[in-house]
């Protein structure tokens, strides 16, 4: 099976197991979506909404969270991983949105990366979830999956990357980002693959599969 068949053998089986894809962090805006990636890193989905539905029922946006005393953050995200260092990039980042953006967050990739604390995957996943841009933020389950599949061969998220934007259909690309994630994060897991029960098992070249 050439590339292209592969992918669209894997958009009809994985479309059918993820019907309505989608980011599993709760926001309302680019704004929230932003700082929930932020708190996401080495940390659950889970973990983060439960932090978020509190911290952003006090401060919705960037003028309201700017406004926060930053004892007051710290407070609402001490319980996730690294909180001390991202209370510092959430509150730096809301400064900056405040004073430079009017509040709003960029929808380009040159200005999300400019903000302190948000790397290339973080910039990826606010501008496909948020804009609708297609790009593939390569965490590391669309990176294991990807590799593990056969999709593409590379050590490097950014060889991922790369990788996948060269053989996903543009039109694809958004909805591919959350069936390789979503896959990862509930079948193909990092230690113990479920390889029993995987749907694209025929088309995987895992060679553990069996």
């Amino acid at each position: 099976m050439n590339p292209s068949e592969k992918i669209a053998y894997l958009k009809e089986v994985l479309g059918a197991k993820f019907p309505e894809p989608k980011s599993e962090l709760k926001f309302v805006s680019p704004f929230q979506l932003l700082v929930a990636t932020i708190l996401a890193a080495q940390s659950t989905d889970r973990q983060v909404n439960i932090i978020t539905e509190k911290l952003f029922e006090a401060a919705p946006d960037a003028g309201s969270m700017n406004r926060l005393e930053p004892e007051t953050l710290l407070n609402f995200v001490r319980s996730i991983n690294y909180f001390n260092n991202k209370a510092k990039n959430i509150r730096e980042v809301c400064r900056i949105l405040v004073e430079q953006y009017h509040g709003e967050v960029p929808d380009t990739r040159e200005g999300l990366e400019s903000l302190p604390g948000v790397g290339r995957k973080t910039a990826n996943v606010v501008l496909s979830s948020a804009f609708r841009q297609p790009v593939m933020p390569v965490d590391t389950h669309v990176h294991r999956v990807a590799n593990r599949i056969g999709l593409v061969r590379s050590s490097r998220p950014e060889e991922t990357e790369a990788g996948l934007m060269n053989i996903i259909p543009e039109e694809w690309v958004i909805d591919f980002h959350h069936y390789l994630l979503l896959h990862g994060r509930y079948t193909c897991k990092a230690k113990k693959p479920e390889c029993a029960r995987c749907e694209i098992r025929e088309v995987c070249d895992y060679p553990d599969k069996g």
